[in-house]
């Protein structure tokens, strides 16, 4: 092969014609006449011209990729290469379709192991995501399989392929590319002998891909996030507290932040002047306040035109049992209720607190989140459970009084941000209330956590306060980082499960 000058991936054009039909037929030497006329070429471009691409190496063709767009919810899943194309009329092209699906890929056999396959690839997936498509698909052959036949079916030497057993070159190569075969076709295409005319139907999922809305509305993909580190000092009464949770919220929304973060019993300062009271007595003093305080908090969300997520309050539910729950109150004015699942022995102890029985993922106009209070993240089958409901920031509000009691809860979360591929955001309170009996002293240092991978921060700390000391700390989080590491990580903690030999799921 001659030096390369220069590469060039161009849109085919009818007067590259002759030059395709030749380098068509050096490809597929094996199948004569395998090669497009000049009127189906036309038609291709005309009905979708980004679909038809070639790669020329010193102004000459080496590989090219021709593709239609098709609705699938409507393509027969036994379909063949005839039908796909429309008996090679391509009327099946439909511009109003979800996938693109790969009518052709060739690469001249004297510039293969340039890996020029993998660029034209490439293309067809930037394009996928450029037109917000779903993904891609095409039925890929297996032209060593004739010499396996007798002894394996298909779906054995699919599987002997994919565990490396047994090499096929194209199969092999789609692999590699990320593409997954889903079924198996048969007489998908006349005349391909050495597959026996099987082919495999290959799939690549666009991890961008938003499904239209018809209402005007949109999921953010860079997310804000406001988490306040709250100071815990004595109020004369619950409009004072709350002047000061809007102080923070004023704060975090004049950075247009998506989301403030407050702590796990923030308003605990308020049960000292309870203190003459027993613990259990005092605690359910100040859940007469949390119908108040959420109310409020909804108000705040509207008029800030932010999410807030009110850290945790003690609330007495009908039976008469206290529990420790939170709220999301969204800047739509809706709100969501959320539970402590699993309450510290002190808790229990002292204050006669019952975990709740309620885990759900939540839908916010920043995609889906999840919340889990202090002792809950220790926890992680929980966020494991949120994570396949498809989870992408996890927050956890929490309330320690010493350092080991915050290494745990700082190092948990950590590891669950890194095992379900997620953003998690935690914040606490700090300070004394030397007037409120259970509650002296606390320490906390909030801080946001990625997984880690190439993409974010080495160490996984996307952003940390000061420790023990009050103030805000803002952090940007990009949701489709999330998505890419999904797919293509260096490892992939989710994908990677041994769903053969254990599950996970809710009573």
């Amino acid at each position: 092969m001659e030096d390369i000058e220069n590469i060039e991936l161009a849109y085919l054009s009818l007067d590259d014609y002759q030059e395709l039909k030749v380098a068509m037929i050096e490809s597929y030497s094996s199948m004569p006449d395998s090669y497009w006329r000049e009127h189906q070429i036309e038609t291709l471009i005309k009905q979708f011209p980004e679909g038809q691409v070639v790669i020329k190496i010193n102004n000459q063709i080496a590989g090219c990729a021709l593709s239609i767009i098709v609705d699938y919810s409507k393509l027969d899943v036994a379909h063949t290469y005839k039908d796909i194309t429309g008996d090679y009329t391509f009327n099946t092209h439909n511009k109003n379709g979800d996938v693109i699906y790969g009518v052709e890929v060739f690469v001249k056999p004297e510039f293969r192991g340039l890996r020029l396959g993998r660029r034209l690839y490439d293309y067809r997936k930037e394009l996928c995501e450029r037109l917000n498509l779903r993904g891609l698909a095409f039925g890929g052959r297996i032209p060593n399989y004739h010499k396996y036949s007798s002894e394996l079916t298909p779906k054995q030497y699919i599987d002997k392929v994919k565990r490396k057993e047994i090499h096929d070159p194209v199969l092999n190569f789609q692999i590699s590319n990320d593409f997954h075969p889903t079924r198996v076709l048969k007489n998908y295409l006349e005349g391909d002998a050495n597959s026996e005319d099987y082919a495999v139907l290959l799939e690549w999922d666009n991890i961008y891909y938003e499904k239209k809305e018809i209402k005007a509305a949109t999921t953010k993909k860079v997310v804000r996030l406001g988490l306040i580190q709250w100071q815990m000092r004595p109020y004369n009464d619950l409009d004072e507290l709350m002047q000061q949770a809007e102080y923070f919220i004023d704060a975090v929304s004049g950075y247009r932040s998506d989301f403030a973060l407050f702590p796990e019993f923030f308003n605990a300062p308020l049960m000292a002047d309870d203190n003459h009271l027993s613990e259990p007595d005092a605690i359910r003093n100040l859940a007469e306040h949390t119908a108040t305080i959420v109310q409020r908090f909804s108000k705040l969300a509207i008029s800030y035109n932010i999410n807030i997520i009110t850290g945790s309050m003690p609330e007495i539910a009908d039976n008469n049992r206290l529990y420790n729950v939170g709220y999301l109150c969204r800047r739509d004015g809706t709100t969501e209720r959320y539970e402590k699942l699993h309450v510290t022995p002190d808790e229990a102890k002292v204050w006669g607190m019952e975990g709740g029985n309620k885990l759900q993922a939540f839908d916010t106009d920043c995609g889906k989140i999840g919340i889990l209070i202090c002792y809950d993240s220790e926890f992680p089958e929980l966020s494991r459970l949120l994570a396949d409901e498809g989870m992408d920031i996890l927050f956890v509000p929490f309330l320690t009084d010493t350092q080991n009691g915050y290494s745990r809860v700082r190092h948990c979360a950590q590891a669950r941000a890194i095992e379900n591929e997620c953003y998690v955001a935690i914040a606490g309170s700090v300070g004394n209330l030397p007037k409120v009996h259970n509650m002296d002293i606390q320490f906390a240092q909030s801080m946001v956590f990625t997984p880690c991978d190439f993409a974010f921060p080495a160490n996984g700390i996307k952003a940390e306060a000061t420790p023990n000391t009050e103030m805000i700390l803002i952090a940007d989080v990009d949701i489709d980082l999330l998505r890419n590491l999904n797919q293509f990580g260096s490892v992939k903690n989710l994908k990677d499960r041994r769903k053969d030999i254990f599950e996970l799921r809710k009573k």
